[in-house]
């Protein structure tokens, strides 16, 4: 069985990879086209006056700088140069490696570590920053089904997203909060990770886990330490992050022609939140042809002109991509020239 698991485990990531690229060259070769030609979709672009296209780039730059806050609440004396760097770094990583928010984190963790801060500071920023966001991105759907129902609208493959994210929601809410509540419950869980990740790691052939119950306890008090001064910083800063995104897809379609008579504004957010969650699953590196597949299904599907939907979900998609990549491979490649903060080691956890 170990002499052909890591045959097996590369055979499977280049499978995962073919099915993504197909799924990618699908959706942009074949399905867009056949809601709108492209030739359509340009048309509606060349509309954009000048005006239009700053409006576009003041929402993308209030999008960019908007990574930043919270990380800057988690980690006393990064600044928000050195948050921008790391933050479009990991970003702009997701964008082009495949495994979702893995090697996102791996790159935060890699950058923050060479600047002064220790791995447990590292690791517990990492970790409240990905379940705050979490919790609002599986959280967005049922808010946006209970306003559209505040409304009288009702969508079925809506409510279907919002079960799911209510369950998801509820599910990761609770194990948070129980091993947050209990110190028990927190060693218990981590020496029950920690036996299952390495009997995975042996089918692989690698190395046994690092961490254990008393990683994860230590974890629990460094996080309560946190959240007990700064949670609602730390909310707010994840929720202007992610509304932020919504922001460019609002300006998007607005400016490109797509009046409320045509979409309503939570008819947009309801649209945008169950892309946003398709986006999550690491189907595709970004979940680029995933959130442009639904984002455009969804919108058109409630009443928005097909060409001017796929102008606008080509358009917010370049915007909220592009700029990331170019600054993340800047800031890949600068970012050993940002001294660390000089409040790195001294204010932080141990």
């Amino acid at each position: 069985m170990p002499v052909h698991a890591a045959p097996r485990s590369r055979r499977r990531q280049l499978i995962t990879a073919a099915l993504g690229l197909a799924l990618i060259g699908l959706t942009f070769a074949f399905v867009l086209p056949k809601i709108a030609g492209y030739t359509a979709v340009w048309h509606v672009v060349r509309t954009l006056s000048w005006l239009s296209i700053l409006a576009l780039a003041g929402a993308t730059i209030l999008n960019i700088v908007t990574f930043a806050p919270p990380w800057m609440i988690c980690l006393p004396g990064l600044g928000f140069r050195r948050a921008i760097v790391v933050t479009q770094a990991s970003t702009a990583t997701t964008y082009v490696a495949p495994g979702g928010a893995a090697p996102g984190m791996a790159v935060s963790f890699a950058m923050l570590r060479a600047w002064g801060y220790t791995s447990r500071q590292v690791a517990v920023t990492v970790a409240v920053t990905g379940v705050w966001n979490q919790l609002i991105i599986f959280g967005s759907p049922p808010l946006a089904l209970a306003m559209l129902a505040l409304i009288g609208e009702h969508d079925p493959l809506l409510q279907s997203f919002a079960l799911i994210g209510v369950v998801v929601f509820g599910a990761a809410l609770g194990l948070f909060a129980a091993g947050m509540a209990s110190e028990e419950l927190a060693r218990w869980s981590g020496d029950v990770g920690a036996r299952l990740a390495t009997r995975v790691l042996r089918i692989v052939r690698k190395r046994r886990v690092r961490f254990n119950g008393e990683s994860v306890v230590r974890f629990r008090s460094d996080a309560l330490d946190l959240l007990r001064t700064k949670w609602h910083l730390i909310t707010v800063g994840a929720l202007a992050g992610q509304l932020s995104v919504f922001f460019v897809l609002y300006v998007t379609v607005r400016v490109l022609g797509i009046g409320s008579g045509a979409l309503l504004g939570l008819e947009i957010f309801a649209a945008w939140s169950v892309a946003k969650l398709l986006g999550s699953v690491p189907i595709t590196p970004g979940g680029i042809g995933v959130i442009e597949l639904g984002l455009t299904s969804l919108l058109v599907g409630f009443g928005g002109p097909k060409a001017k939907v796929v102008a606008a979900v080509l358009v917010y998609r370049f915007l909220t991509v592009v700029p990331t990549l170019v600054l993340g491979l800047i800031a890949a490649a600068t970012w050993k020239r940002h001294p660390r903060g000089k409040d790195a080691l001294v204010t932080g956890l141990d």
